[in-house]
């Protein structure tokens, strides 16, 4: 499933799992041909996350090939870089920065779960 990495973080109802059944195929395909490259320095949860946030900025962008992602270690807690092509920050980062600031929501909260904390930011 495509989101199945993210939906662990965050269980549902019976009713949203019968929603997410009806993820297309290719979709689902899509989604696991953009898995992040396999380092031995992050576990896989937090592969995990670096995932979807590819996933997730892959489908926003004009210049996917031109997507990458990073997670980087620092003192308060790890952060998931992300560059791209610079005509295409401005689509990840959303009309008044709505965009970002659910993908941000999304990794906070599902880093907490795993007791870490985790930020996004889009690098220029």
């Amino acid at each position: 499933m495509a989101f199945s990495f993210i939906k662990k973080f965050f269980p549902g109802s019976e009713s949203d799992k019968a929603d997410a059944e009806g993820v297309t195929a290719a979709a689902e395909a899509e989604a696991e041909s953009v898995q992040p490259e396999e380092k031995g320095e992050v576990p896989s949860s937090e592969a995990d996350l670096e995932g979807f946030v590819l996933y997730v900025t892959r489908a926003l962008v004009d210049n996917p090939d031109a997507v990458s992602v990073e997670t980087v270690a620092q003192d308060k807690g790890d952060v998931i870089q992300v560059t791209c092509v610079k005509t295409d920050i401005g689509k990840i980062i959303g009309k008044n920065g709505k965009t970002i600031a659910a993908i941000r929501a999304l990794v906070s909260g599902a880093g907490i779960r795993l007791g870490r904390h985790v930020n996004v930011e889009v690098m220029d």
